[in-house]
């Protein structure tokens, strides 16, 4: 192909146009910058650098030079939330908001902000009034976000319950595992006033929601013992095994005592062997020693014990036995095995607890909704530092 002519002649002049538009660009950028107040450029500098308190300083300097910096308005009031100044942080966004000059953009996103504000400092009827005026604009899905925590914060599970629905992502496997538990949160406030044909109903959405609703299936049972129907308590139990059998050990005690109302308390015994031999779980060991100690005595526990922990070797389980072995142990000897006992028992109380799966945060007690990130059932229930002490 022939090259014309006059191309030779166009290079020049497009590099020529090329060059002089990155010299206004970099002009345009060198009077920005110098437009800037030092203290701005400070701030950042500080903020890169982690030292907050210094880029707060800077920041609020800049502010005074120039009060018509709205994103560094934003910038500072999210610092002041960061930091827990959450007063300040409220002022700031508010006076954004009262603003007259802010476009609809940044009025919404101030509003966004202010909400938070007001979420973080536990003021829950403000920040809910707040993102209720988001609701239906382009920061919906955020505002409902924000909703569904506050309502949850508030154990309004009904506004929980219509929030969630109100979910770009509902239908979601998380979505159906947290409805399910707000369904079996107003179901347990209603058994616990007798409401049970209430409870019954909120269960059966619970079930439809989340078939497999370890928790649905718990509180059903606790509904068939209120009004005694003791047989059915124990068959609805009974269905955790397939539902998740990791959550046995919270239905093992009711169980057992179902059983005892039904004077069956070998068949009990029967089933809860059964599942520790499938399931081994300490908690779930500790039941069954209950009853191996009260119905066959002291050396049937220990057998007991001693057996579990060739299959799963813990130190829980040790101190579980050492228990047992004080029980059996001739006079002269329970000094000594006291001694370990309380060595190996101090040591297992501090580790003896349940951890969230999600932020690792530890609790004594079993919790269906973590109280740190708000995750639900992030809680296994098995102690989680079941140390192994095997070879």
């Amino acid at each position: 192909m022939e090259i014309e002519f006059w191309w030779f002649l166009a290079l020049p002049l497009f590099f020529a146009l090329g060059w002089l538009a990155a010299r206004i660009d970099i002009r345009q950028v060198v009077h920005e910058s110098r437009a800037l107040p030092r203290s701005y450029l400070s701030g950042l500098n500080f903020l890169l650098n982690e030292q907050q308190d210094k880029a707060i300083d800077a920041f609020i300097e800049a502010v005074k030079i120039d009060p018509q910096t709205i994103e560094l308005h934003f910038a500072l009031g999210s610092l002041f939330r960061r930091r827990g100044e959450t007063d300040r942080a409220i002022r700031m966004h508010q006076s954004l908001v009262d603003r007259e000059d802010l476009s609809d953009e940044q009025r919404l996103q101030a509003l966004a902000e202010l909400g938070q504000d007001h979420l973080k400092a536990g003021l829950l009827d403000r920040a809910e009034a707040v993102f209720l005026k988001l609701r239906d604009t382009r920061l919906n899905d955020t505002a409902v976000r924000f909703l569904l925590e506050i309502y949850q914060q508030e154990k309004d599970w009904a506004k929980a319950i219509e929030a969630a629905k109100a979910l770009p992502d509902h239908e979601s496997v998380l979505w159906r595992k947290e409805v399910a538990n707000f369904y079996c949160e107003l179901a347990t406030l209603a058994l616990a006033s007798s409401r049970n044909d209430e409870a019954r109903r909120h269960l059966d959405q619970a079930f439809a929601i989340n078939r497999r609703c370890v928790r649905a299936s718990i509180v059903l049972g606790d509904l068939m013992v209120a009004e005694k129907r003791y047989d059915e308590a124990i068959e609805v139990w009974k269905r955790v095994e397939s539902q998740d059998p990791v959550y046995l050990a919270l239905v093992a005690e009711r169980i057992m005592d179902a059983h005892r109302r039904l004077d069956r308390v070998e068949q009990g015994q029967t089933l809860l062997r059964s599942w520790l031999e499938r399931h081994s779980s300490l908690d779930l060991l500790d039941e069954v020693f209950h009853w191996e100690l009260e119905k066959e005595g002291s050396r049937a526990a220990y057998d007991l014990v001693r057996e579990e922990l060739r299959r799963n070797p813990t130190l829980l389980g040790l101190d579980k036995l050492l228990e047992a072995a004080l029980l059996n142990a001739p006079a002269e000897q329970r000094s000594d095995i006291e001694l370990v006992k309380q060595l190996i028992h101090g040591h297992t109380r501090r580790v003896a607890r349940y951890r969230c799966a999600e932020c690792g945060f530890k609790a004594r007690q079993f919790q269906w909704r973590c109280p740190a990130c708000g995750g639900w059932e992030t809680y296994p229930p098995r102690r989680t530092e079941e140390y192994d002490l095997a070879p």
